[in-house]
């Protein structure tokens, strides 16, 4: 491998797709900062090597982990491998969908084996105590669920029979029931000499209500927004869905999610929305919204769903001015926390308190379950806005 890639900023960049297939968040800005980093260490020796680029790609405690698996496996020697059997310091297997996982075991010139070595997450049953395998992963905690896990959730989502409720509009229909068409009835009377023969009738119109979708892709949210990103995908190829990704500012990603295949969707997000996994501010994302796209897509009685954990680094008095903006602007407001499917959790943070007050839903959003529950809510709103909601 080192002599097909003898250039070492192409070697650095091919490090950086393998750990953006094992998970972790690896954009241009931090391949610049791996660079710069490498040119403040001994590159001969191994373990500088491994030290400056964990200081770079790992953000949390649980990343370290999987960026030493897929550090021994790309600096490891292959002749050296083959002979021990093993690749050293080897303490997991990394989280690669198995075609991803040949495709870098020829590449790297490793046995497929050597890929899944380590402790394994237990499969999935096919049953178990009357409940099949499909019905076990609808409580299945996002976090916790296993690259197989992954891709069968992705399917129950895209099956899920996911529709928001209807409203009346103000357009009218020729229909045999209803009020009296006036202007209808005075055209028909007019072919017969003036004589109103039968009475016109109209209804007016029914239309589903537009799902405004703001997820946050802040690092505290990394578990879950990959999951929810899917569920937004899926959601948007079934009726009208404007989607926003914040951080610490607002992305819309509307177009990216249209793609027909979710992981290109996915990798077009990763590449376009610059701020995945860093702070959050969603007061400062809010105050954006509602003042460049709030009235564009929130006419026609439109939804919003908000997905946050509530973890802000902003001011909360903005958060708390911006919700209220949002709140009055939309037929209904749903805050979906992935925490509050954790035991005992509660929403004490300074965020979640300056925006509760203005939800109308306050919903967990960590299995599929959760988002089920979701879609029976959305698809039974009520034609109007209840007084003081």
């Amino acid at each position: 491998m080192a002599e097909a890639l003898p250039d070492p900023l192409a070697r650095l960049a091919l490090f950086g797709r393998l750990l953006r297939d094992a998970g972790l968040r690896t954009g241009p800005d931090r391949l610049v900062d791996a660079a710069a980093a490498l040119g403040c260490v001994d590159v001969a020796r191994l373990d500088e090597v491994r030290d400056a680029l964990r200081a770079v790609f790992v953000c949390r405690h649980e990343e370290v982990e999987v960026f030493d698996a897929a550090f021994d496996m790309f600096w490891s020697d292959p002749a050296a491998t083959a002979t021990a059997g093993a690749i050293p310091q080897r303490g997991r297997a990394l989280p690669l969908d198995p075609l991803r996982a040949a495709v870098w075991a020829q590449a790297l010139q490793l046995p497929s084996s050597q890929l899944h070595r380590g402790q394994e997450a237990p499969p999935v049953p096919v049953s178990s105590a009357g409940y099949s395998a499909d019905e076990l992963l609808r409580h299945r905690d996002f976090r916790d669920m296993t690259w197989e896990e992954t891709l069968q959730v992705r399917r129950l989502l895209r099956q899920a029979p996911w529709r928001i409720a209807e409203r009346r509009t103000r357009r009218r229909r020729a229909d045999r029931r209803g009020g009296v068409d006036l202007r209808r009835t005075m055209r028909l009377a007019a072919r017969h000499g003036g004589e109103a023969m039968h009475l016109a009738r109209m209804r007016r119109r029914t239309a589903r209500r537009p799902l405004v979708i703001l997820c946050d892709v802040s690092g505290s949210m990394d578990r879950y927004s990959r999951q929810l990103l899917v569920f937004a995908h899926a959601v948007g190829h079934r009726q009208r869905v404007e989607t926003f990704a914040f951080s610490t500012r607002l992305t819309r990603i509307t177009h990216l999610l249209r793609r027909g295949d979710v992981d290109e969707a996915l990798d077009h997000v990763a590449a376009q929305v610059h701020d995945i996994g860093g702070g959050t501010r969603i007061g400062a994302a809010l105050h954006d919204f509602n003042r460049r796209w709030a009235r564009r897509v929130l006419g026609h009685g439109a939804v919003v769903l908000l997905i946050s954990d509530g973890w802000d680094r902003g001011d909360v008095d903005v958060l708390g001015a911006e919700m209220a903006r949002l709140h009055r602007a939309c037929h209904r407001l749903v805050w979906l926390n992935p925490l509050l499917g954790a035991q005992g959790y509660s929403p004490d943070t300074r965020g979640m308190q300056a925006a509760l007050p203005y939800c109308d839903d306050f919903l967990a959003a960590h299995d599929v379950d959760a988002l089920d529950r979701l879609g029976g809510l959305l698809a039974s709103l009520p034609a109007r806005a209840a007084r003081g909601r």
